[in-house]
Parts: C-alpha cells; structure tokens; sequence
C-alpha cells in the first residue's frame, strides 16, 4: 500500500477512535513496548546442536518442509530474517539443547555460559533480550520418560545439576543483555498408562527442584519458573508436574507459574487463569501456542482466545508482571513465515487490546449495563484496526500485510 494512502487511512482510524475516546498514538507506543519471546525451536523443528536427532519427550513435530537449520549459525541468520518482518520490542526464547560445544564432550549437567557465548555476543548485536529453557528431553540421561522424579538417585542428579547450570547461565544472559531472563522448567516427567502410586514420583520432584533453587540467585534479573501439562505423547495417563503440582510449587516456592495454551483439556483457556493466579503470584509467564484437539503447537492466529488473552493483561495494566514468550512449532510450512505469522499475530492482539475502549466499556459493566457491554464489545470488532496497524508497520519499517511474504521467500530462495 502506498504511504500516502496508509496516512489518510490512518488519521481517518484516529478520528474514528478518538470518538470512543482512544488515544491512537499513545496506544501504539504502549503496544510496541511490551515485549514478546521468540522462540529459537521453531527454526530447526525443536532438534538443537548438542547432540539429539530425534525428539523425546511427549515432544513431537510433523512435517517435512525444506529449509531446516542445521548450524547454529544458519539459526541465526534466519531468526534475524524472521525479526526483519517483526515489529515490536522482541526477545529471544534459548533452549540449552542450543549449546554450542565447538567438539567437546561436555554434557548438560556441565554447561556454562562457554557454549552459549556466541548466543549472548549475537545478542547484544541484534540488541535482543534472551529467555531460557533447561532442556528435560531428547537425552539418553532420561530414565524413560522421567528426569528430576526418576527413581534413580545419579539420573536425578544429573538433571539437578542441569536445572542448577541453567539458572548461572540465564544471570549472564540477564547481566549482557541488561534484561531479565526467565528459565522456565517444564519437565516431560510421566506414565503412558494408569499408576498405582501418584505420590513417590511427586516427593521426588519436589525435592529435585528444591535442590536446584537452593542457591540463592537475584530473581529480579532471573526470574525461575515452573510450567504444568496435562499429558503428553507416550505420558498420557499421569504428568507428575501437572497444573495443580505446578502452581501449588510455585505459590509454595516463590517462583513463577507457566500458562501454556496447549497444556490443559481442549474446552480450558489460559485467558480464563491469568487474573486468577495473579492474585496470589506476583507473576507469571505465558507460552502462547495454538492447541488442535491436543497439544499440538500449531502456528498462533488472530483468533478469540490470543485475543482474549492480550486484552487480560492490557485491560488489567498486568504487562510487568506477566511474561510473555511463544511456543509452537511446525515443520509443514516455510519455518521464516510461521514465526512471521505467529509473533505478527502476537503483535497485532496486543495492538487491537490497546486500541480498546476498555475503560469505557468498564464503567457501563459496573454500572450494570451489560446491554451496552455486550454492544460494546461488538462494535469493537468493526473499528478500523487495519489502518492502525498499516500505519505502526510504516512507522517500525516493517513489511505491510500482503508484502512480507514475498521477502521471506526471497530469503528462503537465498
């Protein structure tokens, strides 16, 4: 689109949200403000460089589309392609299966911040904060399917030592970067069938996790979190870190609560939790995904629930106490476009959410009017959001709706 035609669309949107009594400008900078994690997995389909060649875990990605990473390096280039069609204040969200150990034998329970150096000098290039992920899968130290509630006392040590080393490595990404790092634990730990003993695995993880936070460490540059899942693939029948396991932890612990979209039954929302746990959390952290019929890691639409979950935090002014980072993964499409779409979409939902009349719509609720809440509600919908966000676009010297694509396949074309 023309910039001139963006411009008159635009102060045309203005006047037109100015009538409900939203400051256009004043709501994109709130937007572009808030910072939103992209996640490295999607770019070599969840693989890393430390070793694995098939995933484990409950972890699985379908589809076979050209174009995977297979050096850290080609990694980057290609996140830094996908940041190109990205507005916003973005963050990089690392596994530690995403070491670099340059032809040494050294394992997860020793890494340090060596064989992420290059991960942290390519941040600070690209100005990026990092997250951080320990990695509980797809290693042969995994005892099956289970890690920190393994029976065996060397296999849970291992993976203490792992949660230990993961929380050094994430205060130096926080001291480079000068931006907090979360490290979020989601252990894949369960049976794919019906067990008789609900409690031993459980008294093993938590006294793994207590192990690992044992250390003191500044949690306001490195903020430690615990993530629950309803099940998994091969762990269907029993998830040891399940969501009333992992919000009772963290609420016990001090530690931060991970909502992830996909991990609870098909007919719960995230958007539903975020106050709730807010209320006796001081934050939390989101992984966004999109969940079909299971936990599937679909690519991120604009649709009802990333929406409802934007305007949970915008509405609620929650933005420094709600984390948000990306998680999905699929293979089926040009890897550039599905973190293009996803972390757009993310973008666009925060947008939209600011853009709101929320305050207005606020007062008719308390006031009892839920007619014209209702009306009000609806008539979002129709406001002119395209102008808006054609003109932040513009505005961050970011590729147009209906325009990026074809630089993402000029990229992939190389």
């Amino acid at each position: 689109m023309e910039s001139v035609k963006i411009n008159q669309a635009f102060e045309i949107a203005k006047e037109q949200y100015a009538a409900v009594g939203v400051d256009v400008e004043a709501a994109i900078a709130r937007a572009d403000a808030v910072p939103v994690s992209m996640h490295c997995w999607q770019g070599d389909d969840v693989i890393g460089f430390d070793g694995s060649d098939a995933l484990s875990g409950g972890i699985q990605t379908t589809g076979n589309y050209p174009g995977r990473a297979r050096t850290p390096g080609e990694l980057r280039a290609d996140i830094e392609a996908a940041l190109r069609l990205i507005p916003g204040r973005t963050k990089l969200s690392l596994h530690a299966s995403y070491a670099e150990k340059g032809g040494r034998k050294i394992d997860r329970d020793a890494y340090t911040i060596e064989q992420f150096a290059a991960w942290l000098d390519w941040a600070k290039q690209t100005g990026l904060g990092l997250d951080f992920n320990p990695t509980y899968f797809s290693h042969p130290r995994m005892d099956g399917d289970f890690s920190l509630s393994s029976f065996d006392p060397g296999t849970r040590s291992f993976w203490i030592e792992h949660g230990k080393r993961c929380r050094e490595i994430a205060l130096e990404f926080a001291k480079g970067t000068g931006q907090p790092c979360t490290v979020n634990y989601w252990m894949p730990d369960g049976y794919k069938d019906v067990c008789v003993d609900t409690v031993r695995r459980r008294d093993l993880m938590t006294a793994s996790l207590d192990a690992i936070f044992k250390e003191p460490i500044d949690e306001a540059l490195v903020p430690c979190s615990v993530e629950s899942k309803l099940f998994g693939v091969g762990v269907e029948s029993y998830t040891v870190a399940s969501h009333e396991y992992a919000l009772g932890y963290a609420l016990s612990r001090g530690k931060l609560y991970t909502l992830d979209a996909g991990h609870f039954h098909p007919t719960e929302v995230i958007s539903a939790k975020i106050t709730a746990v807010l209320q006796f959390l001081d934050k939390i952290l989101l992984h966004v995904s999109r969940g079909v019929r299971w936990d599937s890691d679909h690519v991120i639409t604009l649709d009802d629930e990333l929406m409802r979950i934007m305007d949970e935090i915008i509405w609620n002014g929650l933005e420094e106490r709600v984390f948000i980072g990306l998680d999905y993964f699929d293979a089926s499409i040009n890897r550039i476009a599905a973190w293009a779409i996803g972390m757009r979409n993310a973008r666009k939902a925060l947008l939209k959410s600011c853009l709101a009349p929320a305050r207005a719509i606020r007062e008719v609720e308390y006031a009892g009017d839920y007619t014209a809440r209702f009306a009000a509600l609806e008539d979002r919908k129709t406001m002119p959001f395209g102008a808006v966000w054609a003109h932040y676009c513009e505005q961050r010297g970011t590729p147009q709706d209906g325009e990026w694509l074809a630089i993402a396949r000029a990229y992939e074309r190389g």
